[in-house]
């Protein structure tokens, strides 16, 4: 079994780390776009070429399933995406959790890039699937950048901006960036006040690993050996896991596995 996934950046280590705690015996191959980072402030006819690049370097590989773990690719490419590749490889894209925040009761908010922020896509998806809970929708400007670097102090900067923000009786979070799951105990810590109950947070990884299982009609299997190769692609070209990855507990989940030649 052979699993890709594509981001900008490194996005989509979430998903990758969510398919490989359930099925640690899948290929991974990881397919992204340091050369154009990032696609957030570009128009959406770049942002698809781009993004149906990274895609298509990820299908050579001949993958079962293409997740799309990136939100800018889902909102500006993804039906591009699945034009060209499907139906030969199921792509399954990635949409923040909405629904899921809005049926726990209370107040919503949602972080999501500056692009995403406002947008009629979000709108829409706010409109179909709050349920009429109270939503506030939280610009992260700098967010995503600092999580690509790896930059503990813009991370903490950017992290108290968005939560200054944040009304202080939210109850559910929604992560609208796959960035922002890397360090979303950091997000917890500036959000949560300790007179009031947790927050829950809601990202997508292990939604969109879930149903790239179901797609390909396989089960999860948590304890299968062994642990499967991993193909990093770097806007084209072959690599390996960036520095900056290995920062994170789920990039270094991935590091364990043997690279494919």
């Amino acid at each position: 079994m052979k699993i890709a996934l594509m981001d900008s950046g490194i996005g989509l280590l979430p998903a990758a780390a969510a398919v490989r705690r359930l099925r640690p015996d899948a290929d991974l191959v990881l397919s992204s776009d340091p050369d154009g980072l990032p696609w957030g402030p570009r128009t959406t006819e770049d942002i698809t070429v781009r993004a149906l690049a990274v895609a298509r370097a990820a299908a050579a590989h001949e993958p079962d399933a293409l997740i799309v773990a990136c939100n800018t690719a889902s909102v500006h490419a993804l039906p591009a995406i699945r034009a060209a590749l499907e139906p030969g490889i199921p792509v399954i894209g990635t949409v923040p959790a909405i629904k899921p925040a809005a049926s726990d009761g209370g107040r919503i908010a949602i972080w999501a890039t500056p692009g995403t922020t406002g947008s009629p896509y979000q709108r829409g998806l706010i409109r179909e699937f709050a349920d009429g809970a109270e939503v506030t929708e939280v610009p992260c400007p700098g967010l995503a950048d600092a999580v690509e670097k790896a930059d503990p102090a813009a991370v903490e900067r950017t992290v108290a901006a968005a939560a200054a923000l944040t009304p202080r009786d939210v109850r559910a979070l929604v992560l609208g960036c796959t960035h922002y799951e890397l360090v979303a105990e950091r997000i917890r810590a500036a959000v949560q006040h300790t007179d009031l109950p947790p927050v829950v947070f809601h990202g997508s990884a292990g939604a969109v690993a879930a149903q790239a299982l179901r797609r390909i009609g396989a089960e999860p299997a948590p304890t299968a050996a062994p642990v499967g190769d991993l193909t990093v692609i770097h806007s084209g070209r072959p690599s390996r896991l960036p520095a900056a990855a290995l920062s994170y507990a789920e990039g270094r989940l991935l590091g364990v596995a043997t690279p494919a030649r």
